[in-house]
């Protein structure tokens, strides 16, 4: 005489759903979902660039103006097995910017970290900073959580010329990161 087993027989003897396997899957997929989470802090205080008058007919704006080198500071954090990251940078312009005017950025250190085996490249040179982002620089980590601290960004405009109609110039950059 064959017994049947009925589904809740199955489950037990099998233990199938057990609750080891509920948490074991829970944290993989937690783990998974946080794994991938990255941030970007930017403190940064309003830039506003002096320009000297001019007071000789004729004469004109040197025409490039900098910020001090720490204007920006960011900080940066992965988990670890992300591999790389890429800090992304872009401009909104104010309604009254004018598309004469160049912004440009660039990482002027390296900020600070704990990670041994970490790199942070690209980035030391003014690149220009347009309406979709562009890679500003990318940081790189081996199965190590990482976070870099005081990455010092130094932003330019350039294009300011007698020919632009004397007004105040608003923008906002934006800085992304993204693997």
């Amino acid at each position: 005489m064959k017994k049947e087993m009925n589904s809740i027989d199955f489950m037990t003897r099998y233990k199938i759903f057990s609750t080891k396997y509920y948490i074991c899957f829970t944290f993989f997929f937690i783990f998974s979902y946080y794994s991938k989470a990255q941030s970007v802090t930017v403190p940064v205080t309003n830039w506003n660039a002096s320009i000297p008058a001019i007071t000789e007919a004729g004469s004109n704006y040197s025409g490039t103006y900098s910020s001090p080198t720490n204007q920006a500071s960011i900080n940066v954090g992965l988990p670890a097995l992300l591999g790389s990251v890429k800090v992304y940078v872009h401009y909104e312009g104010n309604p009254t910017w004018n598309s004469s005017l160049v912004l440009s950025a660039k990482r002027t250190n390296n900020g600070s970290t704990l990670c041994i085996g970490c790199n942070i490249s690209g980035g030391t040179n003014y690149i220009t900073v347009p309406l979709t982002p562009v890679e500003l620089f990318r940081i790189s980590t081996i199965l190590s959580v990482t976070s870099y601290t005081g990455i010092n960004i130094q932003y330019q405009v350039s294009g300011v010329s007698v020919t632009l109609p004397s007004a105040t110039y608003n923008s906002r950059i934006i800085f992304t990161v993204s693997n």
